[in-house]
């Protein structure tokens, strides 16, 4: 299997992922929901008046942990990204899903925005046989 395959069965649909992002010089880290595309790119929702919206603004570059979730030695990732924010009806509508019902109620709430993450580089790792594999953009 390619590496491209390997990463997109951690990482394709939605997961709970932990988003690293900078509060000044401190990381400040958060489970989020994601959504990650065969394009490498994972998209979650997010209010614009929230802390991490803030950090994003001042430094748009992010980490990003996913672990396929069932054994402690299934494969996971880490991925090195740029974020961009869209607030626009068209891409909320797109990346809409019904996850998202409950923290922001519609896909209508002006204070509902998108966060798209375009990975630059992602690493592979299977725990169980302790190999590392890079994927760069």
């Amino acid at each position: 299997m390619e590496l491209r395959e390997k990463i997109l069965k951690v990482i394709g649909g939605p997961h709970a992922a932990a988003v690293a992002t900078l509060d000044g010089k401190q990381p400040a880290v958060r489970f989020m929901l994601l959504t990650g595309f065969p394009d490498m790119t994972l998209v979650g929702g997010t209010l614009k008046t929230s802390r991490k919206v803030v950090q994003l603004q001042k430094n748009p570059d992010v980490a990003i942990a996913v672990w396929s979730g069932k054994e402690f030695t299934d494969p996971y990732v880490e991925i090195r990204a740029k974020v961009e924010l869209l607030a626009d009806a068209a891409a909320k509508k797109k990346y809409w899903s019904p996850a998202f019902v409950q923290y922001f109620r519609s896909v209508d709430n002006p204070e509902f925005i998108i966060l798209k993450f375009t990975a630059a580089e992602i690493a592979y790792y299977v725990p169980s046989n302790r190999t590392k594999e890079i994927w760069k953009r």
